[in-house]
């Protein structure tokens, strides 16, 4: 049994032997393998660019790959993120230098603009300096040749007392002022009589006379004053007081322009007055000129002062177009009797309407600033734009009852304007009021009821009806306010004037006076209105 068992012994070592030897082989086997595994890992990571550590969501894909997917890309793949880096970090950097370029460009092109506008302020600028320093070189030599003028007057025959007052009254305005009787054409004096003379100058809103006399006599305006077939707001009275343009343009419509001439002939414009002075100047006529401002703004037009005063002197002495004359030596002005070129053969209404407006610009419209109402003082302003400056012109008499005096001014420069030719006018009446007072006595603020005016109308209502306002507005002074009208038995409201306005009463306006008045045989004007 023993002897069996000893016989199996070699054959298990044998077999044991193998085993031992199959398995040396297989860890060598196994050794090798991972020794060319390490080596390969190795060469793979020298290549490939490490991945930054991301943090794994929080929920991760059950359907993603577990594997590493480095592991399985190519040498060729690894190489692209590198390339695609360099070619984006070339397109950035032409892109920054395109950006860099068109921000030059934009800033470069904005420069030049602002360059551009620079030199068109300076331009404007320049122009503008320019411009004013010629206006004032202009002004200046309005000044220095109204003073030049001045010096060289023939007082010869003049009123000194009445020169004096005109002189100080015109000032330091480019300007001419004539001072004569409207009854007789006696001249007083004259300011600047080059001027006066040898110049003619656009009459402006004095035009508006010649117009309402021609529209009265036509029957294109009724007695009342309003517009005869069409309806117009306003009447003659507030027209001519707030020199509204619209409705003598609506009157001159109705005329034409060969009828607006025969009358300003008529009333002694278009032809020299007959003064005893050399070289006196025609003035002019808008022949051919259908324009509707020829009728408002005499466009066309030219007129000396003393034309201005043969115009409202025929006005205020019933129709008498007198002949202005200087009385030089003493034998003529002591026996100075006057000459008139004739009798203007107009029914007296037809001269007469236009008077109520007249004392209506003194009281309550374009002059009332300027002149005392006291004195009876009736007048026509005018601004306008004519042979290159502004020009300021002031018709009147006073006082309108007896007119003793015609007062006219004519301004040149930037700021003239009609309400300050009749705050000139004004000054002279004042100078005048001791002979004015004296030869008038207690009557001379007194106004013939027929020849009051009808205010029916402000200032402001005045310029809202006016469509073609223009130069001539600058006569309209819109801070005038006119008492709103009551019916009989009805008791005026007070006065509520706002900040800067002034709103006189009509106790102001039209003082309670006792008139005893002439009876006459010719139809008067329906202007009597009862005093409230």
């Amino acid at each position: 049994m023993l002897f069996s068992s000893l016989k199996c012994v070699p054959k298990i070592f044998f077999a044991l032997s193998l085993t031992l030897i199959a398995l040396s082989a297989d860890i060598s086997a196994q050794s090798k393998k991972s020794s060319a595994d390490r080596k390969k890992n190795q060469a793979t990571a020298k290549n490939q660019t490490p991945k930054p550590i991301s943090k794994p969501d929080k929920k991760p894909d059950k359907n993603s790959k577990s594997e590493d997917k480095t592991a399985k890309l190519k040498p060729s793949d690894l190489k692209k993120p590198a390339a695609d880096k360099k070619r984006d970090d070339a397109r950035n950097a032409e892109e920054n230098k395109r950006r860099i370029a068109e921000a030059v460009k934009q800033r470069v092109a904005q420069e030049a603009r602002r360059q551009t506008i620079l030199a068109e302020q300076r331009r404007r600028a320049e122009i503008a300096r320019e411009a004013q320093v010629r206006r004032i070189a202009f002004e200046r030599g309005l000044r220095t040749e109204t003073v030049a003028n001045i010096a060289k007057d023939n007082v010869e025959g003049e009123d000194l007392e009445v020169r004096i007052a005109a002189v100080n009254a015109l000032g330091r305005h480019a300007g001419t002022v004539v001072v004569m009787e409207p009854q007789t054409g006696k001249i007083l004096s004259i300011v600047n009589q080059d001027w006066a003379i040898r110049q003619s100058f656009k009459p402006c809103s004095t035009i508006k006379l010649v117009t309402g006399v021609a529209g009265l006599n036509e029957h294109r305006i009724n007695a009342d004053g309003s517009i005869n077939s069409r309806r117009f707001p306003m009447n003659l009275d507030d027209a001519l007081a707030f020199s509204n343009n619209s409705y003598f343009q609506a009157v001159g419509a109705g005329l034409g322009n060969t009828k607006m001439i025969s009358y300003a002939q008529m009333l002694g414009l278009g032809a020299p007055t007959g003064i005893n002075a050399p070289n006196e100047t025609g003035g002019r006529l808008p022949f051919g000129n259908n324009n509707a401002r020829v009728y408002s703004h005499g466009d066309d037009f030219e007129v000396t002062p003393l034309q201005l005063g043969v115009l409202v002197s025929t006005i205020s002495n019933g129709g008498r177009v007198v002949i202005p004359q200087i009385p030089r030596t003493k034998i003529q002005r002591a026996n100075f009797r006057g000459a008139m070129r004739y009798q203007l053969n107009l029914p007296r209404n037809s001269l007469q309407g236009v008077i109520p407006g007249m004392i209506g610009a003194a009281q309550y419209g374009t002059a009332r600033r300027g002149v005392d109402s006291s004195l009876a003082v009736a007048g026509k302003t005018g601004s306008c734009v004519g042979q290159g400056s502004w020009v300021g012109l002031f018709a009147s008499v006073a006082p309108i009852e007896n007119p003793q005096y015609a007062v006219i001014v004519i301004t040149r420069g930037q700021s003239e304007r009609g309400k300050y030719a009749a705050a000139i006018a004004g000054k002279i009446y004042q100078s005048l009021r001791g002979r004015l007072i004296q030869n008038g006595g207690a009557n001379v603020a007194k106004i013939p009821l027929e020849l009051r005016p009808q205010t029916k109308v402000n200032a402001k209502t005045s310029a809202r009806l006016d469509t073609d306002e223009d130069e001539d507005s600058a006569d309209n002074d819109l801070s005038a306010v006119t008492p709103k009208q009551t019916a009989p038995g009805e008791s005026a409201p007070k006065p509520n004037p706002k900040k800067g306005e002034r709103n006189a009463p009509p106790a102001q306006l039209f003082p309670t006076v006792v008139v005893k008045v002439k009876k006459s045989d010719e139809p008067t004007r329906p202007r009597i209105v009862p005093n409230k």
